[in-house]
């Protein structure tokens, strides 16, 4: 997948975000909510039955129980960068009662740690769950490496994110001038590369759109900083519109109206595929299998 020069997203400002959005990230979450709910009704039709599995991504834990419910027998591991987040995910669980009682054998083990470099061992997980996080990155293949490293041959990635008709309303009124006011997502066919390149197969990838509807422009930008998803694109601008373009931005947004309120479009991508075995070993040779000679009969 060829990145765009001048697209770029920072990401200690995403972690910041995210961070400062942990208090509020329960409340906020009921975009993600809907998508996972989405994506657990694709797994009733693929037959796969995991021992451990990773949620990267895992912000404050809403996906565990759902996945603990479809995989009750499977061993959970969650990752998020934000550390923030990580903590909240722990529960109601005081420190003390961690340490004196120990972590049960259900609680999901969490890191603090980067999808680029996950702090896991090659081929640890037969499953991979990732809801809305690759949106985060403006390069996704070395999350999607790391994700084909730790996954076992035979492993499965489930995965959704945000594609590039996300918030277009909000895109088309925002004050014109230099930079970026909403960022750029990743084209659905250029996930597929990725996923293809990394090794993995047989991906299937399918898109709808979620649209949510609000009271005003005010109500749609105070979720999205709730929610800790403001825009951390490099370009984007560093100084305020001023109040004429913020009043022509409402102004532009309110022709939208439908029944009394403001949409708001989310193009949600979902995919999923398989980790194959390697055709070829890290220094480039072929890796060639030889299966036993079946028996002549008598």
């Amino acid at each position: 997948m060829t990145i765009p020069q001048d697209f770029s997203l920072d990401r200690l400002a995403a972690r910041r975000h995210f961070a400062r959005s942990a208090p509020h990230a329960d409340e906020a979450g009921f975009l993600a909510r809907e998508v996972a709910q989405r994506m657990a009704e694709r797994l009733t039709y693929i037959r796969h039955e995991p021992r451990r599995l990773l949620d990267a991504g895992c912000g404050i834990g809403p996906d565990f129980a759902l996945l603990g419910e479809r995989y009750p027998q499977a061993e959970r591991i969650g990752v998020d960068y934000a550390l923030p987040l990580v903590r909240m995910a722990r529960g109601e669980r005081s420190f003390f009662q961690r340490l004196l009682g120990g972590a049960r054998d259900t609680d999901p083990r969490l890191i603090c740690g980067d999808v680029e470099a996950l702090p896991l061992a090659r081929a640890c997980v037969q499953m991979v769950w990732s809801n809305l996080m690759l949106n985060w990155l403006a390069d996704p293949m070395p999350a999607i490496r790391e994700m084909h490293r730790v996954l076992e041959v035979g492993g499965m990635l489930m995965f959704s994110t945000l594609g590039p008709d996300t918030l277009k309303e909000l895109r088309a009124v925002m004050p014109a001038g230099a930079g970026e006011r909403v960022h750029r997502f990743i084209d659905m066919h250029d996930l597929g590369d990725c996923l293809v390149k990394a090794g993995f197969s047989e991906p299937v990838m399918d898109m709808e759109t979620i649209t949510l509807t609000y009271a005003d422009l005010d109500g749609l930008l105070a979720d999205l900083r709730r929610a800790g998803a403001t825009n951390v694109s490099t370009a984007r601008p560093r100084g305020l519109a001023g109040k004429g373009g913020w009043a022509r931005a409402r102004a532009a947004y309110d022709q939208l109206r439908q029944n009394g309120r403001l949409p708001a479009s989310f193009e949600v991508i979902y995919g999923h595929a398989w980790k194959a075995a390697p055709r070829t070993t890290e220094d480039g040779r072929s890796v060639i299998q030889f299966k036993p000679r079946p028996e002549s009969g008598s």
